[in-house]
């Protein structure tokens, strides 16, 4: 009898626990809820305005000023123009761990056809001199409000969390280079290196409300390759006393295929694509040289220096093989590692997320070919989880779908993301995931990463 009753005892105090710890997270998500909802409305007002005014990449002048300006006035420590006009904000709030988030600055050279009332119409000249058309076809203006109003609710419920919250607004995403300028202006020297790094991309795959994660590798290793083929230029007619650049190109555009199909493991990642072949002014005039554009995508390191040897010897030997006097000249003049997800850390923050933004709220997705430069963070050593924010009208997304379609990708100049609900989620999201992080000390948060190999 007695041994019933206090089962029956333990029984009811643990439903009670688990009730009083069930009306506490009901709790806080509805006062998270509130908070985000006073301050979307800003956060909507800035989102237009970054809208109607984007920049180009390494140019993002003003609207890192108002970035500044407006994170300056919630009180946080702001340096602009590292790296060129990328921003820092610091806010501290006693001992503990350093999360840094990061937003992108840059437009792409874009005209939006959107239709829109808050359509961009701005233009400026690029870096060759041309007047261009300038769109934030990526969404870093979702990017970039979401941020805003994280810092806002962030600096205003300083009971919520401690340590430091470093912001980043990024500049030159889209060229891949505002990363790399960042760090080689002193971004973790100058100002505290993070324990851990936040970012996100918005995505019309994705309808609003819904966020994606993908553990591991989530964006590519991007190399960009130009080959200029020398051959020896003569009459079209006389093919005989002439090399052929052209011919030497193709079989080259031909032959790199081979190294994907035959070369790599199935089930390993490689992507080779020729976007360019130039060569030439006139029909019956074999010209002296021919270029050539490459793009080349991977994940592991290991496969990434195969593809990119393999394409060296192929253009070589075709150039031996067609009698050239002068072997092709290969450079690789851009390129970003590919963007790895911390796989303890995603994990972590799946559930985390879920917790609040409800069940089915989190989809895994696979990763993708395209590149991000946030790579170059997590290159120094900060475990990090970037993750997707779907911006798409469901109902929209669903018709696509059904018709075998889809909608406007990001870089294009229909994209047009549902702003106000993406915008919610995005802080949401944000403003979750760095209170779960700022607490304890480095070394707690340090123990939802992964630990390095040996360990």
């Amino acid at each position: 009898m007695c041994s019933i009753s206090r089962a029956l005892s333990f029984t009811c105090l643990s439903i009670l626990i688990l009730g009083l710890l069930g009306a506490s997270a009901s709790a806080q998500n509805t006062s998270l809820d509130k908070q985000v909802s006073s301050v979307l409305p800003d956060a909507q007002t800035f989102y237009l305005d970054l809208h109607q005014h984007p920049e180009l990449s390494s140019h993002e002048t003003r609207t890192a000023a108002e970035l500044a300006t407006r994170l300056r006035s919630l009180g946080y420590d702001v340096t602009e123009h590292v790296g060129g006009t990328g921003v820092v904000a610091i806010l501290k709030n006693g001992p503990g761990p350093t999360v840094m988030l990061r937003a992108e600055l840059d437009g792409l050279p874009v005209e939006e056809k959107t239709g829109l009332p808050y359509a961009s119409k701005a233009h400026m000249k690029d870096d060759n001199g041309r007047d261009v058309s300038v769109m934030h076809a990526c969404g870093h203006d979702i990017h970039m409000a979401s941020l805003w109003g994280t810092a806002s609710i962030m600096a205003h419920s300083k009971d919520t969390w401690h340590g430091t919250l470093m912001l980043i607004g990024q500049p030159a995403e889209e060229t891949i280079t505002g990363a790399d300028a960042m760090l080689k202006d002193g971004l973790f020297s100058r100002f505290p290196k993070p324990d851990i790094g936040i970012a996100l991309h918005d995505t019309n795959t994705l309808p609003f409300g819904k966020i994606g994660i993908t553990p591991g590798y989530a964006k590519a290793n991007a190399d960009s390759v130009r080959i200029t083929v020398y051959g020896k230029g003569g009459h079209g007619a006389l093919p005989q006393t002439t090399i052929d650049p052209v011919l030497i190109a193709a079989r080259i555009a031909v032959t790199v295929q081979s190294i994907v199909s035959r070369e790599i493991k199935p089930g390993d990642a490689a992507v080779i694509t020729i976007g360019y072949i130039q060569a030439g002014s006139k029909n019956n005039i074999i010209p002296d040289q021919a270029q050539m554009g490459l793009t080349v995508r991977s994940y592991k390191p290991d496969v990434r220096q195969h593809l990119l040897a393999g394409i060296e010897r192929v253009a070589k030997a075709e150039a031996m093989a067609a009698g050239a006097e002068k072997m092709p000249l290969i450079e690789k003049y851009e390129s970003t590692s590919a963007v790895y997800n911390d796989p303890v850390l995603t994990q972590h923050l799946s559930a985390t997320l879920e917790g609040v933004l409800g069940k089915g709220t989190v989809v895994t997705e696979e990763p993708i070919m395209t590149s991000e430069d946030y790579s170059y963070f997590v290159e120094q050593g900060v475990p990090s989880f970037y993750f997707t924010l779907g911006v798409a009208d469901p109902q929209k997304l669903a018709e696509a779908k059904s018709a075998g379609g889809q909608l406007p990708s990001n870089h294009s100049p229909l994209f047009a993301p549902v702003p106000e609900p993406s915008i919610k989620t995005g802080m949401t999201a944000e403003v979750t995931i760095l209170r779960d992080l700022l607490k304890g000390t480095s070394a707690d948060a340090r123990k939802f990463t992964e630990k390095p190999a040996g360990n």
